[in-house]
């Protein structure tokens, strides 16, 4: 029997006498703000007290004791065990000290107030109380707290810690940095098994399996749990939450983005006995690890960074190759992904500085992509360490720092195996860095938190001292090419018609010069890695001197449609060759996201709690062919218990598929039905809508859409 079954209750040792012990667990969850998980057992927030009542035939008010232990092994010296009493003689010396002292009291009732100290350990604990021949042991649970000054993620903004710890939905931002996409995300931390599975997150992890004594007492250290965590979530090296995948073959799992739900994901990890769940990629690694964090109390926020740079020998320069036909020969080691999304923890890192200049915000990333002290994560890394280029830093700063600011150099491959430097690019990586704002839905630029302004003087000193501290050398720059090509869209791009573009050519040559353009479009991987081949043309320009023109093209959905699936992205590359001089090469590119059709999602019912409501979703086919293995799901914390599912074989032109739902709210406060629509066309078109569940005795409501 586990830990948690044998302390579910308090249980009394009978003597000659009976105490009970009253836990007051819906006045301590809801003052220590876990109540929302649950007001059935004990939760409480390290640095705060909470209170007491013991009741007997007989209590001696200055002889009562308390013991406070978690973990196997559990000591003074390791932090894990603490007793205290009424009596200050009796309380321990050494250790993370618990105290307790009267608040009132009668011969046969005590109310007595308890501390549990800032820098606890976290996790499940046995709380043994003493008093005379009575003896009671109940069970608690000890959590970071984000509201004690005192605690190591203490965060001072009352708005943000609403946001960063309580908030049960969030949104995670995809697409690319001129196509922003948004899907929101069922966090559902305080779904009320979601604990216990995040604890159970923690002991399987191998640092406590190799040791649990020492993995228990190092859990008052943010720090140290934070990165735990960011190892737990992938499963590479350890009995993690989600397994991987990205070569587009998803046999015998869940299609990464049809995820919408982290409860989904953890209750199916831990019902299948923590066996890895098929499949994530990073938004959904980053989305699992915000609950996590956020369920054990510390502030987190998903991020996202577009034109991503993974940096594979991390020495901030990334190099993309190209044929000398305008396409990506092959895969490369180094890459720039459309976007990566990643984690921030809030806490404090005194074991950086002495002062406070690396406190704030860590970047932790999830994703399995290159192993940090021979695990699979990545982090804490100060996001002020990435700013100022302090890249000697720990944990894992190259690699973030070369996520948001490496430079990129582009080689053209000849037919003979030679290359040649066409392009040298300070500043495309790392843009618009993205998390959703504080209180509302809108999106929040954060890129001034990583990086300087780009091109500004600040920003290329920031970059040589990183590169000086991880290489001991500078980067040269490639001087400015002599032609400018830019490629650009000519009018929405709609999923299921032909894409317009257009190439801007423009000379800053004193003499005529023919070109050759070769033409080519690429299905993508978000991470930066071609999918398919789809389409490619070849024209001749003669561009006059010091002039510009613009050629108009077509990228035909009969050629991008078939290939797109779960890939959302295609890359558009224009190589253009000087006729006379084959060395004088140029290059343009263009990211192009073609936009889904409409999902619509609509409740009716006033928004009480534990009064009746409706959901509807709907999807219509705007294709004149039919649409595949079409399916509509919906999930909500804290107004649906599990997730709501329609689905169909094949939907014709013009015709829907509908889901209807009837379900009660559960939960007080602002929640999200969050709907997707999946089919063999069309992956993953998700929409939501914002339900402010309101106490039934107010008979008041307020609903508020957004899609």
């Amino acid at each position: 029997m586990s830990m948690s079954e044998n302390l579910s209750r308090n249980t009394v040792r009978r003597d000659q006498a009976v105490m009970k012990v009253d836990l007051q667990c819906e006045k301590n969850n809801t003052d220590h703000h876990t109540n929302e998980i649950t007001v059935e057992r004990l939760i409480i927030r390290r640095g705060q007290a909470f209170s007491l009542i013991l009741s007997a035939e007989r209590l001696d008010q200055n002889d009562i004791q308390i013991t406070a232990e978690t973990g196997p092994g559990a000591c003074e010296q390791k932090g894990t065990l603490s007793s205290c009493s009424t009596d200050p003689q009796r309380c321990s010396s050494v250790g993370k000290c618990w105290s307790v002292k009267v608040l009132s009291g009668s011969p046969s009732a005590v109310t007595l107030s308890v501390l549990c100290p800032a820098d606890a350990c976290i996790g499940l604990y046995s709380l043994t109380v003493k008093s005379g021949s009575y003896t009671s042991v109940s069970a608690l649970t000890v959590l970071f707290n984000p509201w004690s000054k005192d605690d190591g993620v203490f965060l001072e903004s009352e708005a943000e810690r609403q946001e960063y710890v309580m908030n049960e939905q969030g949104i995670v931002y995809q697409g690319v940095d001129e196509y922003i996409t948004t899907t929101n995300w069922d966090f559902g931390q305080f779904e009320e098994d979601i604990l216990n599975i995040c604890l159970k997150l923690l002991d399987v992890n191998p640092k406590c399996l190799k040791d649990a004594a020492e993995d228990y007492s190092a859990r008052c250290n943010p720090i140290y749990v934070s990165r735990v965590v960011s190892a737990m979530i992938n499963s590479d090296d350890d009995k993690g939450v989600l397994m991987g995948q990205w070569d587009g073959t998803y046999i015998g799992g869940v299609l990464p983005s049809n995820w919408n739900s982290s409860v989904d994901i953890l209750r199916r990890w831990i019902k299948y006995d923590c066996y890895p769940v098929k499949f994530g990629q990073c938004w959904v690694f980053a989305a699992v690890m915000c609950t996590v964090l956020r369920c054990l109390g510390i502030p987190c926020r998903v991020v996202t960074n577009y034109q991503s740079a993974h940096d594979t020998d991390q020495n901030l320069v990334i190099d993309e190759y190209f044929s000398d036909y305008g396409v990506r020969p092959k895969p490369n080691l180094d890459s720039v992904w459309n976007y990566h999304v990643w984690v921030e923890g809030w806490m404090k890192r005194p074991d950086l500085s002495q002062d406070s200049f690396y406190d704030g915000w860590q970047v932790l990333d999830p994703t399995p992509q290159e192993r940090s002290s021979g695990s699979y994560c990545c982090g804490p890394a100060p996001v002020k360490a990435i700013l100022e280029g302090h890249t000697d830093v720990k944990y894992d700063i190259p690699f973030v720092y070369g996520e948001v600011n490496a430079d990129k150099i582009t080689w053209l491959v000849m037919a003979n195996g030679s290359k040649k430097k066409i392009l040298s690019d300070t500043k495309t990586v790392g843009q618009k860095i993205s998390t959703k704002a504080v209180g509302s839905d809108s999106r929040q630029d954060i890129t001034d938190q990583y990086k300087h302004p780009e091109g500004s003087v600040k920003e290329r000193a920031v970059y040589d001292e990183a590169v000086k501290r991880v290489t001991g050398l500078i980067e040269s720059q490639t001087p400015r090419p002599s032609v400018q090509m830019k490629l650009s869209l000519d009018g929405e791009p709609l999923n299921g018609a032909d894409i317009r573009l257009k190439l801007l050519v423009k000379s800053e040559n004193s003499k005529a010069q023919d070109l050759t353009l070769k033409m080519s479009a690429q299905v993508m991987r978000y991470t930066g890695t071609p999918a398919a081949d789809v389409w490619s043309n070849t024209a001749d320009l003669q561009l006059q001197p010091n002039t510009e023109q613009t050629l108009p093209f077509e990228l035909p959905f009969t050629a991008y449609g078939p290939n797109l699936l779960d890939n959302n992205c295609i890359k558009v590359s224009v190589i253009a060759m000087n006729k006379s001089d084959p060395k004088e090469v140029y290059l343009a590119e263009k990211d192009v996201v073609p936009h889904s059709p409409t999902l619509k999602v609509t409740v009716s019912g006033t928004p009480l709690q534990d009064s009746e409501m409706n959901a509807e979703v709907v999807f219509e086919n705007p294709l004149p062919s039919p649409l595949k293995n079409c399916s509509v799901t919906l999930t909500g914390s804290g107004l649906l218990k599990q997730t709501e599912q329609s689905s169909t074989v094949e939907l014709g032109p013009g015709q829907r598929i509908t889901l209807r739902v009837t379900f009660k709210p559960y939960r007080l406060g602002p929640k999200k039905l969050v709907a997707n629509f999946d089919c063999s066309t069309f992956r993953d078109i998700k929409a939501s809508v914002d339900v402010n569940v309101r106490p039934a005795a107010t008979r008041l409501g307020f609903l508020s859409f957004r899609r």
